[in-house]
């Protein structure tokens, strides 16, 4: 479990001091809801039972109103929860970043050895090709470059160090940025953080939470961050690209998702660097960033590596 230790009290208390503001549950009562802590980095998630059912409830962590847009989140999940990709959202205050959604009925928080099996792997590619392919725009351009440029720019102001050897390795994603540029992408609704912990299954299908970063992207970007995230091996990475296309994927799909692989750890590292300058307590940030850049780096060293920007340098 992520975060700092509560005791039974804490816990009760911060919740329902939340409920009790809140119409559909101001009515809640201690003796009559369980409570139980869930994992989030950045933000406290709880899970209630009551007598109207299942719920999680989302309390907006310290800062994250500070680069994260909240009528931008709540149109953009509520897209997907009409897709039928998110959980149903049944509360959310744009001015706190206070949520609340129905919890999941006989569903599980995927870890990385539950994502890997190859059910699982296609139930969630074919969850990532609904979202994609749900037919309405998402507010909001999830631009890489952009968000690198802007985190280094918090971290100036900060007064942040960065990981030694980062230099090198923004030189060599000039490479990717060069390549990417070349060609008109495609522009779709993405979810943009696709976190294992994200994905949630009940066995039938996989359901995608947590929409603070969604925006529209290239959905090459989705695929690449969740087989980094799931430290898919090549056949893994086969299975998922498999079950999204519905067939094999073109040397061009496959390149990008490759860049994006390498590029999505390079902005995690800015953006744990960013959590440790503001003192996040919920993790050690900074071990976090320098394991993001020290396997960005390893990727873009391999061999196939160049292959697949040569892929990406020709286009479709």
């Amino acid at each position: 479990m992520w975060g700092f230790a509560q005791t039974e009290a804490q816990l009760s208390k911060e919740v329902f001091e939340t409920l009790s503001e809140i119409d559909k549950f101001s009515h809640l009562k201690p003796d009559t809801t369980s409570i139980e802590r869930l994992g989030g980095l950045t933000n406290r998630n709880y899970k209630f039972d009551c007598d109207l059912g299942s719920y999680v409830l989302r309390l907006a962590g310290d800062g994250t109103g500070d680069y994260i847009d909240r009528k931008i989140e709540l149109h953009n999940a509520s897209i997907a929860s009409n897709a039928g990709v998110n959980a149903e959202i049944v509360h959310f205050d744009v001015d706190t970043g206070t949520m609340i959604c129905r919890y999941i009925d006989k569903a599980v928080t995927l870890d990385i050895s539950g994502l890997r099996s190859p059910d699982v792997l296609t139930r969630t590619g074919q969850a990532f090709r609904t979202l994609h392919d749900c037919g309405q725009k998402f507010l909001g351009q999830f631009e890489l470059f952009e968000q690198v440029d802007q985190y280094l720019e918090v971290l100036k102001g900060l007064g942040a160090e960065l990981p030694d050897g980062y230099s090198e390795v923004q030189k060599d994603a000039e490479q990717v940025r060069a390549a990417l540029s070349k060609h008109e992408l495609p522009n779709k609704p993405c979810h943009c953080d696709p976190m294992v912990e994200n994905c949630i299954d009940n066995g039938s299908k996989v359901y995608i939470i947590d929409f603070e970063y969604a925006g529209n992207n290239d959905p090459m970007w989705d695929l690449g961050d969740i087989s980094v995230e799931g430290d898919f091996s090549a056949e893994q990475d086969n299975i998922f690209m498999n079950a999204y296309f519905g067939h094999e994927p073109s040397l061009f799909d496959s390149g990008r998702m490759v860049m994006y692989k390498a590029m999505c750890d390079l902005l995690w590292t800015l953006w744990g660097v960013v959590q440790h300058a503001n003192k996040n307590p919920v993790d050690d940030f900074w071990a976090y960033a320098v394991g993001r850049l020290e396997r960005c780096r390893k990727l873009m060293a391999s061999d196939a590596f160049p292959k697949h920007l040569a892929a990406v340098n020709r286009g479709p």
